[in-house]
């Protein structure tokens, strides 16, 4: 079945499982017609991040959200294998295929910045355009010292997890939370995105476990597509970088600040965000 065309739009999307070749079930959201959008959501997160963005751009757009394995709804039927970003990308790749949607303009916040930068790199001929909002990783620069986190990061997610692991959660996402954002960010956050991230909340210590891959000059000038690059103004620094480096070395790509905005601009400055995706695409699709 093309889900292209056989899909309803609908305002508040019905719920999805794809079944993967690998038996792993992949919960999406799925609203309206055109050029495909995928989203990918990144850490405490699920499809249900997206929901401002596919609620504006379905009605130009096919637009699909998932649920990566591991995040919420998370249950035995859907035969997660290990937790991994190379696990997400090719869970990503085997859904594009499987629902006959390719090339897809993929979005990608953060975490899932970086899954959908490997995967454009890896499978270019599922992808069609590339928006990558705050992506999550190291940087690796010729003639610096292998690419690593920070080790004062390395600590604070150390304490996340055992916060987490120990049940103080809410505690835990405190700290995670305000420090990919800023002081006071979780405290702040509306209760959609609390309920959301508690339901996520026991990722963070795989998460951690698993080291994302740093962004190279190589692997960013092998990128095929048109690439949009999106930051917060006030977003932390190691974001702001990646965005600047990677800017520096793509061949096609735009780069956008949303004034005002830290590293939860899709929920917190969801129209501006939109509205920098919809140009985009639009142009891209050209």
């Amino acid at each position: 079945m093309n889900a292209r065309t056989n899909l309803p739009s609908l305002a508040t999307p019905e719920v999805y499982f794809a079944t993967l070749p690998s038996g792993t079930r992949v919960p999406y959201v799925a609203s309206g017609y055109g050029e495909p959008l995928v989203f990918i959501h990144g850490s405490l997160c699920d499809y249900r991040y997206w929901d401002a963005q596919t609620s504006v751009l379905s009605k130009q757009f096919f637009c699909m959200s998932v649920s990566l394995s591991h995040y919420w709804p998370d249950d035995q039927d859907r035969m997660p294998g290990e937790f991994g970003w190379r696990t997400h990308m090719e869970e990503l790749a085997d859904f594009i295929a499987m629902m006959n949607v390719g090339p897809v303009h993929l979005v990608g916040h953060s975490r899932g910045g970086c899954v959908a930068f490997q995967l454009a790199r890896e499978y270019p001929h599922l992808v069609k355009s590339l928006t990558l909002a705050d992506p999550g990783g190291p940087l690796q620069v010729d003639g610096l010292p292998e690419a690593q986190m920070p080790a004062a990061t390395t600590a604070l997610r150390a304490r996340v997890a055992e916060l987490v692991e120990a049940g103080d959660i809410d505690a835990g996402l405190e700290l995670f939370v305000d420090s990919v954002s800023m002081t006071g960010a979780w405290r702040r956050s509306p209760p959609a995105f609390r309920r959301m991230a508690l339901d996520n909340a026991s990722t963070l210590p795989k998460q951690f476990r698993d080291p994302l891959p740093a962004y190279t000059q190589a692997a960013a000038a092998s990128l095929r597509c048109k690439v949009l690059l999106v930051e917060g103004e006030k977003s932390p620094r190691m974001y702001r970088d990646n965005v600047a480096q990677l800017m520096a070395w793509c061949g096609r790509a735009e780069k956008y600040t949303i004034a005002g905005a830290s590293h939860g601009m899709v929920a917190t400055h969801a129209a501006a965000f939109s509205r920098l995706v919809q140009g985009f695409v639009a142009a891209a699709s050209e």
